[in-house]
């Protein structure tokens, strides 16, 4: 303070700043922040722009990340926070927009204008301002005329995936290749810590992150993914510290009406390969596939079995029970687990800590690895079917393997990080000091996309995210929030963790429209206050991620069905419901298209 005297009180500094602080301001609004598509950049691209794509475009607008080239960006600087909203199902069709052109003279991947009155003449921009936006020209956008007030036009969008495949959009999104420069210093940073690095297997654990990715079954104590029926078991929660037992582990299965069942399982320990228990199981149900050819397991092997899976449970349970809790290893453990119904919080993979030569998200195989790497043939006994103890201690030796090498060893490695880590590395656009970002979802955000974020917030309904992000947009620099209601009601859920039957395909036009025209209504009113809770300057970002995929799910899941019949060495006459055709194999490749179309919504509230 100043010690200066002022009809009894004191002048202070703060008033010279507060005006200051206007001045400021008003020269931010006199050169606000604005986006523009460049058309011509998009004509030029052979496919929409990518969730990768908006994700470079974040980085853009709020770290050092260079500019993107399907958009320009004025005066970015001005940008002073980032909201992201992911609204999957949030369609053209719910929106009654224009269908994408079909001609093959139109480009599909230009940004689309969002109609207007005939009175008032579409902007150029990205996003124009409210003034222009009426409610007639909103009404004609359904139940969400908040688009229609907010942006000026929808912008294609393409989800990552493959020919018969679609891939997260939340993993893309959230993580990304590190810079050229960042690499190389990373790799410095690799080989010394690899010298250093001390010999435990330890260090290869899956994170709760990567068994959520990976489909993995989680203790209900990780996180709160994991829907667990009745007749599965989970490993107590135990303390971490100390030096942890490993026991390597594969099941063989047979196939029955109900699907595949748990015949034999083989423990090893890790130290000692001293085999700990190996013991054929008598399925539940009649067995219709012996699958010998895979499993080695025949019917004369099975018929004097008694043991059931409950009994194999127990048994297991009393090796995992110890303090530190055990560390189960194997390959591609995620279908072991799920064979003997287990949930396990530690677990090492080594189609995980190996990679396919390919990369992502290709698995390479147990014998393929082992001849790779450790020198010799497993699996080689032709209809004899495979040895579970020989798979066991192939995965021992590949552990031992990566152990004595380091974390670099039998990777064919892309770098990926965290669009959190690429933040925290940036020298900052936005304001001063080190970006803060926040992540609200459903389930808990901290084990998975939002490990690494300044704040992640758990939530359990839309609700909770609507108001999770309210709280979150004062203090934060970066929000992202998704909500998932429409999507749930519309029934196009793409759930990756998902192992159930696609739901139904039905018409959303004819599903419930009474349901639908609420959570549409609850949906404007979200997106509403959201905006409104912004301060100027901010940079809005809604996508929807993808289209429907029920008809790809449903296609997938025959051609899966498929391919399991042919493994089994069952012929079509067999099965005659389980044939898969080259025509639906083009259908699956066209709803793959279908699937992977979403739509983007930018602006900057001024």
């Amino acid at each position: 303070m100043e010690d200066t005297h002022e009809n009894g009180g004191w002048t202070k500094v703060e008033k010279r700043k507060a005006k200051k602080l206007k001045v400021i301001e008003a020269k931010l609004d006199a050169n606000p922040p604005r986006f523009m598509y460049v058309n011509a950049e998009i004509v030029k691209r052979k496919e929409a722009v990518g969730i990768s794509d908006l994700r470079d475009f974040v980085l853009h607008i709020i770290a050092d990340a260079p500019p993107a080239g399907w958009i320009r960006v004025q005066n970015p600087q001005n940008i002073q926070k980032v909201a992201v909203v992911l609204v999957p199902g949030l369609t053209s069709t719910v929106l009654s927009l224009p269908p994408l052109p079909t001609s093959a003279t139109a480009n599909p991947n230009l940004p689309l204008a969002i109609p207007l009155p005939s009175t008032s003449a579409p902007p150029s921009s990205a996003s124009g301002d409210d003034d222009d936006r009426t409610e007639e020209a909103a009404a004609q956008l359904g139940g969400v005329p908040f688009i229609a007030r907010t942006f000026s036009h929808a912008c294609p969008t393409r989800a990552p995936g493959e020919s018969t495949r679609m891939h997260s959009v939340l993993s893309t999104f959230f993580h990304g290749p590190v810079s050229g420069e960042e690499k190389k210093r990373r790799v410095t940073e690799r080989i010394a810590s690899e010298r250093t690095v001390q010999k435990d297997p330890v260090h290869y654990v899956l994170s709760v992150e990567q068994m959520i990715e990976n489909e993995y079954p989680i203790p209900s104590y990780m996180a709160d993914v994991f829907d667990r029926p009745d007749d599965w078991v989970e490993t107590p929660h135990q303390t971490a510290e100390g030096t942890p037992k490993i026991y390597a582990i594969d099941c063989e299965m047979c196939l029955s009406a109900e699907g595949k069942e748990l015949a034999r399982v083989c423990v090893i320990e890790y130290t000692s390969g001293k085999v700990e228990y190996d013991q054929l199981v008598k399925p539940p149900r009649p067995i219709v596939d012996y699958l010998t050819r895979f499993s080695g397991i025949t019917a004369q092997a099975l018929e004097p079995v008694t043991t059931t899976l409950p009994a194999v449970q127990e048994h297991i349970l009393s090796l995992l029970t110890a303090s530190p809790t055990p560390i189960l290893l194997g390959h591609s453990l995620e279908s072991d687990l799920r064979a003997l119904k287990l949930s396990h919080p530690r677990c090492i993979d080594t189609a995980l800590i190996y990679h396919h030569p390919r990369g992502r998200p290709l698995k390479p195989g147990l014998a393929w690895l082992t001849k790779k790497w450790c020198g010799r043939e497993i699996q080689n006994r032709g209809e004899g079917g495979h040895d579970p103890e020989e798979d066991a201690r192939a995965c021992i030796s590949l552990l031992r393997k990566k152990v004595s090498n380091g974390p670099g060893f039998g990777e064919f490695r892309t770098d990926l990080e965290s669009i959190f880590e690429r933040m925290a590395r940036s020298q900052g656009r936005i304001g001063t000091g080190a970006i803060r970002s926040a992540v609200v979802d459903h389930g808990n955000p901290a084990t998975w996309h939002g490990a690494k974020a300044t704040t992640p917030i758990a939530c359990k309904s839309d609700a909770d995210v609507h108001r999770g992000m309210l709280d979150a947009i004062p203090s934060h620099q970066f929000v992202f929030g998704r909500l998932t209601e429409l999507a749930d009601t519309l029934g196009c859920t793409y759930a990756i963790l998902s192992r159930v039957d696609p739901p139904p395909m039905s018409d959303a036009a004819h599903a419930a429209p009474k349901r639908l025209a609420d959570v549409l209504a609850t949906l404007e009113a979200q997106l509403t206050s959201l905006y409104a809770a912004l301060p100027s300057r901010t940079a809005l970002v809604v996508f929807s991620g993808h289209a429907d995929p029920r008809r790809m799910s449903a296609l997938n899941a025959k051609k899966s069905v498929f391919e399991a019949a042919l493994r089994a060495g069952r012929t079509s006459d067999e099965a005659d419901s389980e044939m898969w055709s080259s025509r639906e194999g083009r259908e699956l490749e066209e709803e793959v298209e279908k699937a992977r179309r979403g739509l983007v919504f930018l602006s900057v509230k001024s």
